[in-house]
């Protein structure tokens, strides 16, 4: 029997990240990032020695998102595939739905991996921005290679050797999914590219634009003909005034997060940049609503497992993640979660749950889509603190 695609996402993961870097974060004194670079803060891992007690613990302390496991529709208690997964190996999971955040959850986990301290957790799951951060201030294990043979084998090329993690040693995807354009056929015809978005006529006042830097900024940057995966400042600069052109014209009509949905279902606004998530939604009930790779290309984004530093049972977290990266487990939770499967071999196991989904390309896009599909850049703090405050000064925020 198909798994719906449920209307329970009232905000995506996407939608909770929107102006989670508010220029009053990024430049206040005390804020999240100020704290970032603070003396003692960044970790090494010879400074920062984490035992691994798996051999005679049997548990596993997992955090992550809302609505982001499988869960069993006759019985909400039940995650199958995760109890599959402890029935199997002995491992009990506490399974905790603590990330509503990036940086919410950031603050509550910082003081302890500042200061080399336990989290009580073993697994995180964060946005690539954040797992970007991690990397950086040395807060996260590095993974056995020969411990996540599924991992090396399966996951997505474009996926692997990302600019924050190259050996795809640290942050491993949990899911993913597309920053694009979308459009109502009902209120206009179709888009193809950023710029008509921007500049095209009929559009004017009934567009908006995510306030997500790294998904506008990033679609912007390769309508320049750049690569938002290694890009410099100028480039950077020249992007962002293509969007300020766009915003004083009247183009656009605001930012958002996810909230666009609602309006884009509507058609009080015409087209707009969105995330795949939103639109496989929005699309299940209205196929006059369709999402767009533009012709120079799409963001991929993905949310990571990482093992923070003095987690406890690292052999454990990594035999989850080699678990799900098996294409049938995979193919199990992508027909829950509908999010794009970082799992290669997953939609040939789709096809026998639910061949309707598997030919859903926002979950299992083509290698045309996915080759033109980039992540963008690791930043340095210093460029975080000076992009999205260039950013936010645009939008308005």
């Amino acid at each position: 029997m198909r798994t719906p695609l449920r209307p329970s996402h009232p905000l995506s993961r996407r939608g909770l990240l929107s102006g989670a870097l508010s220029s009053a974060a990024l430049l206040a004194g005390g804020g999240v990032l100020a704290g970032c670079g603070t003396k003692g803060a960044q970790q090494t891992e010879a400074g920062c020695v984490s035992d691994d007690l798996s051999g005679t613990e049997k548990v596993l302390n997992f955090s992550n998102w809302p609505q982001y496991m499988d869960v069993d529709e006759n019985d909400e208690s039940k995650r199958p595939t995760l109890d599959a997964f402890q029935s199997s190996t002995g491992i009990k999971v506490t399974y905790t739905e603590d990330i509503n955040d990036n940086n919410e959850f950031f603050g509550k986990v910082q003081n302890q991996l500042a200061g080399c301290q336990a989290t009580g957790r073993d697994i995180m799951v964060l946005t690539d921005w954040m797992a970007a951060r991690m990397v950086r201030l040395g807060w996260a294990q590095k993974l056995d290679p020969a411990k996540i043979p599924n991992v090396q084998a399966n996951l997505l090329p474009s996926l692997r050797n990302r600019s924050f993690d190259p050996e795809n040693r640290i942050a491993i995807p949990w899911q993913s999914g597309l920053a694009g354009l979308a459009y109502n056929g009902k209120a206009t015809k179709e888009i193809r590219t950023v710029d008509e978005l921007l500049t095209r006529p009929d559009l004017k006042g009934k567009v908006t634009a995510l306030s997500e830097m790294r998904d506008t900024m990033g679609l912007l940057l390769q309508s320049n003909g750049h690569d938002p995966s290694n890009f410099t400042a100028a480039q950077f600069d020249d992007a962002l005034a293509k969007l300020k052109r766009a915003v004083d014209s009247g183009q656009i009509r605001r930012f958002t997060g996810n909230d666009y949905a609602p309006e884009l279902a509507k058609g009080d606004i015409a087209a707009c940049v969105a995330w795949s998530g939103d639109v496989i939604q929005l699309s299940a009930e209205d196929d006059k609503i369709q999402f767009v790779t533009p012709e120079s290309g799409v963001m991929l984004y993905s949310d990571n497992m990482l093992v923070p530093n003095k987690a406890t049972h690292k052999a454990h977290a990594e035999a989850l993640m080699n678990y799900y990266f098996d294409p049938k487990v995979a193919a199990q939770l992508a027909a829950y979660v509908n999010y794009i499967c970082p799992v290669q071999g997953a939609k040939a196991e789709m096809e026998k749950i639910d061949p309707e989904l598997a030919g859903n390309p926002l979950i299992f896009p083509d290698e045309a889509m996915l080759s033109k599909s980039k992540v963008f850049m690791a930043l340095t703090e210093e460029q975080e603190r000076s992009y999205e405050s260039k950013f936010q000064q645009i939008i308005g925020a």
